[in-house]
């Protein structure tokens, strides 16, 4: 990868612009199961795949422990947290860093629709987890 480049830099601007485009209809103040319900129609609209409640296998030392819940994942390329709390907890973006760490997922955004609409980018690529469990 060129330094300066993004990873999976359009599929995240395409994103993050759809994200500002549900926010600009709904606003502020719904649950987050709208908001998810909302953003899963805009991307399809704009030509992604979307999977909500993603699946994923946490590992404990290379055994299975659990299968956690993603919110969503686009183009089995990206995982999307979705918060719609008035203050973003401060976990969140801790959470989604924790999900790529246990998952081959590189990048994530965290969607936050709060009073203000902001997003969170995470990027964490397969190669620094694996130097990460290395001894």
């Amino acid at each position: 990868m060129a330094r300066g480049k993004l990873i999976e830099d359009a599929l995240t601007r395409s994103v993050i612009g759809a994200f500002y485009e549900v926010y600009r209809e709904l606003g502020f103040g719904f649950l987050e199961h709208p908001c998810s319900l909302a953003m899963d129609m805009e991307l399809q609209s704009r030509g992604h795949s979307v999977r909500r409640e993603f699946p994923a296998v946490i590992r404990y030392k290379g055994n299975e422990l659990c299968e956690q819940r993603l919110d969503m994942v686009v183009d089995n390329r990206l995982v999307v947290e979705i918060k719609s709390a008035a203050t973003l907890p401060p976990t969140a973006i801790r959470q989604l860093y924790n999900y790529l760490r246990a998952t081959d997922f590189e990048v994530g955004l965290v969607l936050h629709f709060g009073p203000e609409a902001k997003f969170y980018r995470q990027i964490l690529t397969n190669d620094m987890k694996v130097k990460r469990h290395k001894p």
